[in-house]
């Protein structure tokens, strides 16, 4: 993503926000301020090592050798983030980016990884080591129950996607661990660039919904907005093939999305599905492309929205052999630790890092899920009029 970015838009000027959706977790109130800048201000400090570099310029990526350009990686390697603002309000970490989108498109990552770790050592901070003993050898006997039940489910391929909203780097690296001892040849890699470089398995993830958020900010009139959607996915395939061409269609609704599409997108390799009722999507995604002369059975379609054990084996069974069924699980694996502490201190919750404006103008995200819509009110009505999104069905936001 921010290869293209760098290609297509490295200019442009955005601000990205962190977003608590789950109010009840008063993160100014667990989270020391001084702690907090100190791991920012560390994350600033960070640069490409020679090992990691080496890797991402010869590594193999989705079966395409090289897949960042020497200008690319000479402007990566000597990238240092740039500056935040933070401030409290309200119980809650106001953490704000602005500056050139393809630096500041990089502090989403590091951001929340590092909020949600220090979550965590602020609830456990007066826990005994042997209490801290028993916790994770709850936790471990937990995600190991997992990996043994979706053993069995033929077919199954799933990825680790969880590394925005993990528990910490080190439970990331175990989960990954037990996921390749425990699964096979059915887990596929990680979202994690470092632990897939260190463990040996593959890098694997998507194109995501900021690609025509800014973009669409970036639009002039009513019927330049209406083509911002395509126009990514356009400057995206000069960039990539094979297992990157996927459509993440939700981002102003995926009804609208894929019924103005044009036909070259129908070639594509699968579409992700991140919002609403995840059967829906795909059963609209398999509608599309009969309509469009596609055999489905030969598309890839990955579920990623608030996925558990229980919903994944179910949307298998009901999806495989009409496509290629694929799982990105993300927070349930790398945090599961609800009911484990008292009063369920480190039940997992909602966390984002949005990009909220683009050259001055504000961002906006439907969805298929009006609960994560986010933008003004009244550019929210003007998408929703232009991307001719109706009565929607509100779902809780999950994990």
């Amino acid at each position: 993503m921010c290869q293209s970015i760098f290609r297509n838009k490295p200019d442009t000027n955005v601000t990205f926000s962190l977003i608590n959706r789950t109010k009840t977790v008063r993160l100014a109130e667990l989270i020391d301020e001084g702690e907090l800048r100190e791991q920012l201000d560390h994350v600033r400090s960070l640069r490409l090592t020679r090992g990691e570099s080496t890797w991402l310029r010869g590594n193999t990526f989705y079966g395409k050798r090289q897949m960042f350009r020497p200008d690319f990686m000479e402007w990566f390697e000597g990238l240092r983030l740039p500056a935040y603002h933070l401030e409290k309000r309200d119980g809650q970490y106001e953490l704000t980016f602005e500056g050139r989108w393809p630096e500041v498109m990089l502090w989403e990552i590091p951001a929340l990884a590092v909020l949600m770790e220090l979550r965590g050592r602020a609830v456990l901070e007066k826990q005994g080591r042997f209490e801290l003993q028993v916790l994770y050898a709850r936790a471990m006997t937990r995600l190991w129950e997992k990996i043994t039940t979706l053993r069995e489910i033929e077919g199954l391929r799933i990825a680790d996607f969880g590394t925005r909203r993990r528990h910490s780097f080190l439970w990331q690296d175990w989960a990954v661990q037990a996921m390749q001892e425990g699964l096979e040849g059915k887990f596929t890699g990680t979202s994690n660039c470092l632990i897939a470089m260190r463990r040996e398995v593959e890098a694997i993830g998507t194109n995501a919904h900021e690609l025509p958020m800014v973009y669409a900010a970036l639009a002039n009139s009513d019927d330049d907005l209406a083509q911002t959607p395509y126009q990514v996915l356009a400057d995206w395939q000069e960039e990539h093939d094979g297992n990157l061409k996927i459509i993440l269609p939700d981002t102003f609704g995926t009804e609208g999305f894929l019924k103005r599409a044009p036909d070259w997108l129908a070639s594509w390799t699968g579409i992700r599905i991140d919002s609403g009722d995840p059967a829906t999507g795909a059963e609209t995604a398999i509608r599309w492309w009969k309509e469009r002369g596609e055999d489905p059975r030969s598309k890839l379609v990955i579920f990623s929205d608030g996925l558990d054990v229980d919903k994944i084996a179910e949307l298998h069974r009901q999806f495989l052999g009409r496509v290629k069924v694929s799982f990105g699980w993300g927070t349930m694996l790398t945090n599961d630790f609800g009911g484990l502490t008292p009063g369920n201190s480190l039940a997992p919750f909602s966390l984002v890092c949005k990009a909220v404006s683009a050259n001055g103008r504000p961002t906006v995200k439907l969805s298929d899920n009006p609960n994560k819509a986010m933008g003004p009110a009244d550019e929210i009505a003007r998408y929703k009029r232009v991307f001719g999104v109706g009565a929607q069905v509100a779902q809780a936001v999950k994990v």
